[in-house]
């Protein structure tokens, strides 16, 4: 995945890439994740710096592990 674009929104669009291939509305990953949908909207956009702790629930979220999350940025 390697732009020019900052690693904030290069990492917001790797979550929501993986989180609609699992078919997972942003709405109800915010929820499995235990953060506001509307946080889960400013990390997919690149508009929050989420902390290493959020990006592991992330990633457990999804299934896959953080190295995996992090795979190509």
């Amino acid at each position: 995945m390697q732009t020019n674009q900052p690693l904030r929104t290069a990492f917001g669009q790797r979550i929501r890439n993986l989180r609609k291939e699992q078919g997972i509305s942003q709405e109800a990953f915010a929820d499995k994740c235990g953060v506001m949908r509307t946080y889960m909207s400013r990390i997919e956009t690149g508009a929050a710096n989420p902390s290493l702790e959020a990006a592991k629930v992330i990633a457990d979220g999804l299934g896959i592990s953080l190295s995996d999350l992090l795979q190509g940025l």
